[in-house]
């Protein structure tokens, strides 16, 4: 296994938005390399605890090797975030004072080549997060046998792609003579599909293309409201919640969940009193996101896009009766 090093985004910021109470416990859904769960354990007292989940076998043992100085205030395990509720009942875990989610694709899983998440290293397609051991299609299943409509549906979906319908046509094409098996074959498919103009000074021509696939693979959006709420009921009155989220697929994802929890009441304007019965779950720290300094988007490239969303549970213990006005 190559060294699993992924530097933690606004770390500094995290810590602030989570406001760990040394005795708390706290779930880190994405541990990646351990980077913001070392830093959450740090501050943990040893009646603290902290549980550090991901899907990637190589993450896990990497965060586990470097949480292992904290003992057994710390623990690493394999899992989907989206299962955060089950996993933390399974070890006996009820609520929790606070949890991180760091959305989509760390930087070892785009740097490794064997793991073929990227565009800049030739290799087998996969892009699977659990790696070669993971369920369902990898990439190059999506790619050689989805439809022309299937694959300009997510390349737009998924990748906000402006050539969707041009990349998909070209794919199609190229797999009538071999199926698509690299990732610089469909880079360079990618890129032979697109017009002069439509390439990108900023970006390079395959790279929304690449993220689109990749969230199909791991069914990356489609967890999210599901493990927000889920995270979000595990959480004391006055715990918080953290999501860093890099592209607006995945912001849009989070805050649209963040929205409905945080909202209240949804009875028509003309009711004279309300019978939902619906009250805000949690409310939002902050009106809008945390985007890292200029000086970290210096050092860490890959900081440019986060943004730092952060909510707060509501006291859940207060009556309420339906019909009558809160």
């Amino acid at each position: 296994m190559s060294d699993f090093s992924h530097t933690p985004v606004m770390p500094e910021e995290v810590i602030a938005g989570l406001d760990i109470k040394p005795d708390g416990i706290y779930i880190d859904g994405t541990a990646g390399g351990g980077g913001h769960s070392s830093l959450i354990a740090s501050r943990l007292s040893e009646k603290g605890r902290l549980v550090a989940i991901d899907r990637d076998p190589e993450a896990v043992a990497a965060a586990g090797e470097r949480l292992r100085r904290f003992g057994p205030r710390a623990v690493c395990v394999r899992g989907n975030f989206a299962d955060m509720k089950e996993i933390c009942s399974g070890l006996g875990i009820t609520a929790a004072d606070g949890f991180l989610l760091d959305l989509g694709v760390s930087s070892y899983q785009l740097d490794n080549p064997e793991r073929g998440f990227s565009y800049m290293h030739d290799a087998p397609l996969s892009m699977k997060m659990e790696g070669a051991s993971g369920d369902g299609p990898d990439a190059r299943d999506i790619v050689n046998s989805y439809g022309v409509s299937e694959l300009r549906r997510i390349l737009s979906d998924w990748g906000e792609e402006k050539y969707a319908g041009r990349i998909a046509e070209a794919i199609c094409r190229a797999r009538e003579t071999k199926p698509v098996e690299t990732t610089f074959e469909l880079r360079d498919i990618i890129t032979g599909a697109l017009p002069d103009g439509g390439r990108s000074q900023k970006h390079h021509p395959a790279m929304r293309t690449f993220q689109a696939i990749r969230i199909e693979v791991n069914g990356e959006i489609a967890l999210i409201p599901g493990a927000l709420r889920g995270a979000v009921s595990l959480l004391r009155p006055g715990g918080r919640g953290c999501v860093i989220t890099f592209h607006s697929v995945e912001d849009r994802a989070v805050k649209e969940t963040f929205a409905a929890l945080s909202s209240g009441c949804i009875c028509p304007r003309d009711f004279p009193v309300c019978v939902c019965g619906r009250r805000p779950v949690i409310k939002l720290v902050g009106r809008k996101p945390v985007l890292p300094s200029p000086e970290e988007i210096r050092t860490n490239s890959r900081s440019h896009s986060a943004k730092l969303r952060t909510v707060e549970k509501l006291d859940d213990t207060a009556s309420f009766t339906p019909g009558v006005s809160p």
